[in-house]
């Protein structure tokens, strides 16, 4: 067990309370998640992957909603990079990030020999999957793969750790301070942390994320 304290405190019983009361909520939205491993297109799992791309350092539903609109325009799956860059004012650093999104499209959608899900299902592991985005993915570090791959329904225990958990992690006493950057060990040791704290709490980690999200932002979102 970590060196947090899991009791009748105020924080935690936060938490339990949410959980409690968005429990069926959530559950609905995680399997939400598993269709699109289970039967989602080519397109649809990019789609993910581009949201998560777009992600680092922005408003999550505005860049979901930047993924939306360029759908319907046409612009995500075979638009120029220019009308990209038009479409995710939502989005900081766009320039890179519509880089990454070039260079993810014609890896993954124009090259017919290299299909994401295919070499995600072959790893089988998250944890390894995740290291496979990482070292492959431009514009993917551990927390967007971590996202990507609970949003496409591969893996739902890995710890996504954007800035709500962050925060709500050292709501309940897992970690004492924010840190000003995640090293690939820093997150693992948080990570770690917070699988400690679901067990200790009952909260299985994939509920666990989407309660502390829900926690700050008052919806179950994505």
């Amino acid at each position: 067990m970590g060196n947090f304290s899991i009791g009748k405190s105020d924080p935690v019983e936060e938490i339990r309370t949410i959980f409690k009361s968005k429990r069926q909520e959530i559950e609905l939205r995680l399997n939400d998640f598993k269709k699109i491993w289970k039967k989602g297109k080519k397109k649809e799992i990019f789609a993910e992957l581009a949201f998560c791309i777009l992600t680092p350092q922005a408003n999550g539903k505005l860049c979901w909603s930047a993924v939306e609109n360029m759908i319907r325009k046409g612009v995500l799956f075979t638009g120029e990079r220019s009308r990209i860059v038009k479409e995710l004012s939502s989005a900081r650093f766009v320039q890179k990030k519509s880089a990454y999104l070039v260079e993810a499209r014609e890896k993954f959608l124009f090259n017919n020999r290299i299909s994401l899900k295919s070499v995600i299902s072959q790893i089988g592991n998250g944890y390894e999957a995740r290291e496979w985005l990482v070292q492959n993915v431009k514009g993917i570090g551990y927390k967007e793969a971590s996202h990507f791959l609970r949003n496409i329904g591969f893996d739902q225990n890995l710890a996504i750790l954007d800035r709500h958990i962050l925060k709500n992690l050292q709501f309940v006493g897992v970690i004492k301070e924010i840190p000003g950057s995640l090293s690939k060990g820093r997150y693992f040791d948080i990570e770690k942390r917070m699988t400690e704290f679901s067990k200790a709490v009952q909260i299985p980690m994939s509920y666990l994320d989407l309660v502390m999200w829900c926690k700050e932002t008052g919806e179950i979102f994505k």
